[in-house]
């Protein structure tokens, strides 16, 4: 169990980040897109590009942690996790103090366990 839970709170950052992929890269400027961000139709409109863009490097982050937790490769993991606690800090200080609360603080209690209880060496 106590290596377990390392794991699965890095899986659930990388399914985060998946989900935020297809909302940024699919639903940005349809109702789901709309209320999650809380745009209107005409920026939801005009930023579509960008925000496809933006959602295409959340998928790399998912990718990113997923290979070194498959692979076993600590080291990766701790990366892509300070990738996401990065982008997390940097977006709630310029963009909406809540992405503080749903990217960069999983990221940082995934980092924590993998740093506490995961085997140096593996994820």
């Amino acid at each position: 169990m106590k290596r377990l839970l390392p794991k699965a709170m890095v899986l659930l950052v990388a399914i985060e980040h998946l989900y935020i992929l297809v909302l940024e890269m699919f639903f940005w400027n349809r109702p789901l897109g709309l209320r999650t961000f809380n745009l209107t139709q005409e920026l939801a409109d005009a930023t579509t590009t960008l925000a496809a863009n933006h959602g295409l490097y959340n998928g790399f982050l998912a990718a990113g942690l997923l290979w070194g937790l498959f692979t076993r490769q600590r080291g990766v993991v701790i990366f892509f996790l300070l990738c996401v606690i990065t982008a997390g800090v940097f977006g709630a200080v310029t963009a909406a103090p809540k992405i503080f609360f749903s990217q960069a603080l999983p990221a940082l209690i995934a980092l924590a366990l993998v740093l506490l209880l995961g085997k140096p060496g593996r994820a």
